[in-house]
């Protein structure tokens, strides 16, 4: 076998492997997008395409006044971008504390903002729902910000930080020969260099918070203010014995499209954000 038919070969073993690892990871979403499309019966069926497609599980999660299927994924957007908006605000100014000032303590404070984000959630449910209580967020999907970071925050820290740390030290010494304060550096110098790494912590922070189920179950017990982990996990039959995972099915689409479009938004961003750290000394 010569070079050019290993090529060849190499090539073909290249795109076959892709094929297999793109038909593993898109396989589940797409059989769940063909479940959806079932009803009755036909639900039991493992055909790869319904009959009858139709769409009326999609219509009856929107038509149920008990189950206010829309109202929760207002309610999960909110979250989700309230979580975004302060975890990258105190991201920004720690990671500007934690990569750019010399103190002492600074390696051991950022070891322990990596080991609290390791803690398991049970961890600190009790102490949390104590917490939420007396400061009046409980039973507020507004107050499930306050948990929500507590899993958020330390990575966005740590990411950010980590690409603070590697900018070139000469964009801050000019702006400081400029007059500039430490939140005009912030804002002014080092914001406009930062989006790949904002765009890329900011998202995970947004998919932490939107598929968050533990907190949003244990700190919401008002239906109006409940998020869509939970709301999926509520979705009843007729009879207590029926599984209704047509709707099950129809809400899971539903409620992974807005990621889907999100990552296709800003792939470029998310892109340069993962491999920055890999090409900077």
């Amino acid at each position: 076998m010569n070079y050019q038919q290993q090529k060849i070969l190499g090539t073909i073993g290249l795109y076959a492997l892709v094929a297999v690892i793109a038909l593993f990871c898109l396989f589940p979403f797409y059989f769940a997008i063909v479940t959806s499309l079932k009803s009755g019966t036909e639900l039991f069926s493992t055909t790869l395409w319904p009959a009858s497609p139709s769409i009326k599980n999609y219509i009856a999660m929107f038509t149920v006044s008990e189950h206010p299927f829309g109202r929760h994924i207002l309610n999960s957007v909110a979250v989700s971008t309230l979580v975004v908006i302060a975890s990258l605000f105190l991201g920004v100014t720690a990671s500007y504390a934690l990569g750019r000032i010399q103190f002492r303590g600074r390696g051991l404070l950022l070891l322990t903002v990596l080991a609290v984000s390791m803690f398991p959630q049970v961890a600190v449910l009790s102490g949390m729902f104590e917490l939420m209580q007396y400061i009046g967020f409980y039973n507020h999907w507004w107050g499930l910000t306050l948990p929500y970071m507590v899993f958020t925050l330390p990575f966005t820290v740590w990411v950010l930080t980590t690409f603070v740390r590697d900018l070139p030290k000469e964009l801050e010494e000019a702006a400081i020969m400029d007059g500039c304060t430490p939140w005009g550096i912030i804002t002014k110098v080092f914001l406009p260099v930062m989006w790949p790494a904002l765009v890329t912590t900011g998202l995970l922070a947004f998919i932490a918070a939107w598929n968050e189920f533990m907190f949003a179950l244990t700190f919401v017990l008002n239906n109006a203010d409940r998020t869509v982990p939970v709301s999926i996990s509520l979705i009843s039959g007729a009879d207590k014995y029926e599984i209704p995972w047509g709707k099950i099915m129809a809400a899971s689409v539903l409620v992974t499209l807005p990621l889907i479009a999100l990552v296709l938004m800003f792939q470029r961003k998310i892109v340069g954000g993962l491999t920055a750290g890999a090409v900077k000394g």
